[in-house]
């Protein structure tokens, strides 16, 4: 089946939104500017190893030194982070989510926080400079220290006004997107979700937690069959499991990545309520969740392509950055209904994420999709974590052990 294609009308601004590219030999370019300053650094190093070897070395002479390197590494972490939190945010993102070596900066990097980074590094170097004039003080003219102390103090009332502004505006739009509680919970799992009023174009933005009675507002609007906790699941009752993944996953970062989770298991193994429990930990951290079985979603979408809304429907679903499709497998799909979950895949395919629980794996997925199944399982799959619980029903095993008794 064909891909979905983009409305005429954003044609231009996806193609501006692809010269963004034009900018990544500028990175490669700071690349071989932190080469200079690693050669730079090591100079200075075996310099000042010889000048301490041939007793030469004074102690302000060690001292300056020793701030020269300083200087040069901090230099070189700014450029660090002007490579990849500039290259993250303004043309590709990298991927670096969720693995141990990811700087804690980059999983909520936008242009503001990249900005009062940039500009905490600045002040961090000039305060460098500034002791080394103190330092050699004897050196140093009366009129160098003094405008080295202005033009210290003016880094940090720039960087203090950029902070101060950085953050209104980040309020302001957490505040665009804030969420409309609803009357009443969705009791309902295989009921679809109420529709929302608006559509969002763009993909949703990473917000920071809230208080609590706006994340318990999404929670109630998520329509959850029942409130799950990572901390209550059983995690002796799968004969595998893996735990590292999930708790990192409960970190909610995958949502911000627009990255997708798929739990597969035989049924009673806990995947409901994994995919519940990373639901409620992604609206505590300020996203907006959709949750509906398999059939839900079906029934949703093909409601809206009766109704001739279909693009519109799916469009809205944007205002969600994630949408939980359960019990994935237990009812096969017609050719129709599984082209519209391709649709809903595929238009979210690296704008959004999905959770998915399944009984069967993905290579067996044409037993539902039929010939939907290749391209639906490609999107799915390539950003997408695959977690497997094997076992017993725990259902099963509860009443067995009733009747034991």
């Amino acid at each position: 089946m064909a891909r979905v294609q983009n409305p005429p009308t954003t044609t231009l601004g996806y193609a501006l939104f692809a010269t963004r590219w034009l900018q990544a030999p500028l990175y490669f370019g700071l690349v071989a500017a932190q080469g200079v300053y690693v050669y730079k650094f090591f100079k200075e190093l075996w310099t000042l190893i010889l000048m301490c070897v041939g007793g030469h070395a004074t102690e302000t002479y060690v001292m300056l030194a020793v701030l020269k390197l300083v200087d040069v590494v901090m230099i070189a972490n700014l450029l660090i982070m002007v490579i990849v939190g500039g290259y993250e945010t303004f043309v590709s993102r990298i991927g670096l989510q969720g693995h141990r070596d990811q700087p804690e900066w980059l999983s909520h990097v936008n242009s503001n926080v990249l900005k009062v980074k940039l500009a905490t590094a600045i002040v961090g170097i000039s305060s460098v400079h500034l002791l080394q004039m103190f330092v050699d003080v004897h050196h140093t003219s009366q009129h160098a220290l003094l405008w080295g102390t202005v033009i210290h103090m003016a880094f940090i009332v720039s960087a203090a006004i950029l902070a101060y502004m950085s953050g209104p505006m980040a309020a302001h739009g957490d505040r665009g997107h804030a969420v409309r509680p609803p009357a009443e919970p969705v009791r309902n799992q295989h009921a679809p979700e109420p529709r929302p009023e608006a559509a969002a174009d763009a993909p949703a933005v990473p917000r920071q937690p809230d208080p609590d009675g706006e994340a318990e507002a999404r929670i109630r609007a998520a329509g959850f069959p029942a409130r799950k906790l990572l901390e209550d699941f059983d995690e002796q009752h799968p004969r595998g499991f893996d735990r590292e993944t999930v708790a990192r996953l409960g970190k909610a970062e995958f949502v911000t990545a627009r990255r997708n989770v798929v739990f597969v298991g035989p049924p009673g193994t806990g995947k409901t309520h994994l995919a519940v429990a990373l639901g409620v930990r992604a609206c505590q951290a300020g996203h907006r969740v959709l949750f509906a079985t398999a059939a839900g979603w079906a029934a949703r979408l093909t409601d809206a392509r009766a109704a001739g809304r279909l693009d519109a429907e799916l469009a809205s679903l944007d205002e969600h950055p994630l949408l939980i499709v359960d019990e994935v497998g237990y009812t096969p799909f017609d050719p129709d209904t599984a082209g519209l979950l391709f649709r809903l895949v595929a238009h979210r395919y690296e704008r959004a994420s999905l959770i998915v629980t399944s009984d069967r794996p993905l290579g067996r997925w044409n037993e539902v999709f039929g010939a939907s199944a290749p391209a639906l399982t490609d999107r799915l799959a390539h950003h997408a974590e695959v977690v497997r619980l094997d076992g017993e029903s725990y259902r099963t095993r509860r009443s067995s052990a009733a009747w034991a008794d």
